[in-house]
């Protein structure tokens, strides 16, 4: 069995001949945001949420993929309290978040692997995000995790 510095490797190199590596996640991060910011439904939920703090959230949004694309290591932030305080966050904003998301990755990525597999990240975290904000659908959420 490799220890964890083995698979911590693994995944980078892995990552690194995707075209992953910190540059390129800063160009997406950087990217995708302009693109969120300027779009009509998810600007105005994103500059409520982060107002004036741009220049904070975006270094921890790298931190954040680093982390989920290379194993870095470099977020500890809390995902599903952060979003879940956000009373206007709907169910299908995360569709369109994906999809802009892809539309990013596919503008940007050196290689088609790298959408593919920045994609299967982002929909899993999606998916659970919204399981813990919206529960399962068809049944009620939780009103104690509102």
């Amino acid at each position: 069995m490799p220890s964890v510095s083995e698979r911590r490797e693994a995944i980078r190199a892995n990552a690194a001949a995707l075209g992953i590596d910190d540059a390129y996640i800063s160009t997406l991060v950087d990217t995708f945001y302009d693109r969120i910011r300027a779009h009509d439904l998810l600007g105005p939920i994103f500059d409520n949420a982060i107002g004036d703090r741009w220049d904070t959230h975006l270094p921890r949004m790298k931190d954040f993929w680093a982390s989920v694309a290379l194993n870095a290591g470099r977020y500890s932030g809390k995902p599903v309290p952060a979003h879940r305080k956000h009373t206007t966050i709907q169910p299908e904003h995360f569709t369109i978040w994906l999809a802009l998301f892809e539309k990013t990755l596919t503008d940007t990525a050196l290689t088609p692997g790298a959408v593919d597999y920045f994609m299967e990240r982002a929909n899993r975290i999606a998916q659970s995000l919204q399981l813990a904000m919206f529960g399962i659908p068809g049944l009620p959420p939780d009103p104690s995790t509102r």
